[in-house]
């Protein structure tokens, strides 16, 4: 088999792997953090589909502009609100194949082969892909509750690192679930400032939150920060609609370099995703909906894993997200080793290895409540149950 130096560096990722594990049936999957298909907003989706064709469909069906669809980037614009720079203009904003493509390529734009990123460890298996793909050295910063240690990264730079970007998911970590707290995030943007590195806030779950405020926007705190976003959580992943919203120097280079890897995001996919957003009182029903069913399903899977587990697991309840980032309570215990097993019962998880850039937390694994229902939930924990050892 040939492989360049780009996909030896990028490795395969574990939970995509996994996924076609999960696919097998009856295997009740906990891994991959895929929404709910029954929040899919089918009907609005449909309805705008059906009006992209019959009012705009020369636009719908022909090539695009690389920076994408006008009014779906000035929605966006509008969307993020202000930043630390003043209004955020439709300029700012690039749509992308999902916001792993916005990754993908804004590594690409501010990160040379043998460059340095920080982020968390546990870190996002994409993101982990993307940078290494880039030949780019990892610095692994550790993370707590409150999300990613920002005094030990000023420790770091104080001592001579010099990160191009921090790569950070500031609300509802994937995959520990944290947000990273109002003192970390002043913290972190006065470094940014101080020492010129790139903030990547990475939000895919933000408007996932059903319990408490979220702590100030990074973007408004500096403007050395790049936000990423997608419809992926609250629409549906299929769509494959996404955005960066970046200061311009930022943007334009992206734009470049999307140029030759796809030349421009779906026209028809953009027209359906803005006539959906823009319907009005559409995403506040919807997001009331997502919310709802999530919190629901959250707090099922927590109960669940106290009473069958609580003598084997440790895990809180989040705010938040799609995720839960559970600790066996065994020392000696090996996730990774349980996966097989698990399988083999007719449950999956991601091991906390897959998340691991230093440190491979051997003793956790990552939980999706999202995609199944209670009865499922019910049974994925049972199974769970006949593999996780007793400590």
């Amino acid at each position: 088999m040939v492989k360049s130096l780009a996909v030896e560096r990028a490795g395969s990722s574990a939970i995509r792997d996994l996924l076609e594990i999960t696919e097998r049936p009856g295997v009740v999957s906990l891994a991959g953090g895929l929404p709910n298909p029954a929040t899919f907003p089918v009907e609005a989706l449909a309805r705008a589909s059906a009006a992209a064709l019959a009012e705009d469909p020369l636009v719908a069906l022909q090539y695009g502009p690389t920076e994408g669809y006008r009014p779906l980037r000035r929605w966006v614009a509008d969307r993020v609100g202000p930043g630390a720079g003043g209004p955020t203009t439709e300029e700012q904003v690039l749509v992308t194949s999902g916001s792993q493509q916005a990754l993908e390529l804004l590594t690409r734009a501010l990160v040379d082969p043998g460059g340095l990123v920080a982020l968390a460890d546990p870190a996002y298996v994409g993101a982990l892909q993307a940078f290494r793909a880039a030949g780019a050295e990892l610095a692994a910063i550790p993370a707590d509750a409150d999300g990613m240690r920002v005094d030990v990264l000023a420790d770091r730079l104080a001592a001579g690192e010099r990160p191009a970007l921090v790569y950070v998911v500031a609300n509802f970590d994937n995959p520990s679930g944290s947000t990273l707290s109002r003192e970390r995030r002043h913290a972190l943007a006065q470094l940014a400032d101080r020492y010129g590195f790139w903030i990547v806030d990475d939000d895919p779950y933000g408007e996932l939150r059903w319990n408490g405020t979220a702590p100030v926007a990074l973007r408004t705190l500096t403007d050395r920060t790049i936000t990423l976003g997608s419809t992926s959580k609250v629409l549906a992943p299929g769509l494959r609609v996404g955005w960066a919203v970046a200061p311009l120097e930022v943007r334009r280079s992206m734009a470049i370099l999307k140029q030759s890897a796809d030349l421009h995001t779906s026209a028809l996919t953009q027209q359906v995703v803005h006539r959906t957003l823009a319907e009005p009182g559409f995403l506040d029903q919807h997001l009331a909906t997502l919310r709802t069913t999530y919190r629901a399903q959250a707090d099922h899977l927590v109960g669940a894993l106290h009473q069958v587990l609580g003598d084997r697991l440790a895990v809180a309840r989040p705010d938040g997200g799609m995720f839960l980032w559970a600790a066996l309570l065994d020392p000696t215990a090996d996730t990774a080793a349980l996966l097989a097993p698990a399988v083999e019962q007719g449950v999956a998880f991601v091991p906390g290895a897959a998340f691991g850039v230093e440190q491979l937390h051997p003793t956790r694994l990552r939980l999706s409540f999202a995609t199944a229902d209670p009865a499922g939930l019910d049974l994925a924990v049972a199974r769970l149950a006949g593999v996780i050892p007793v400590p």
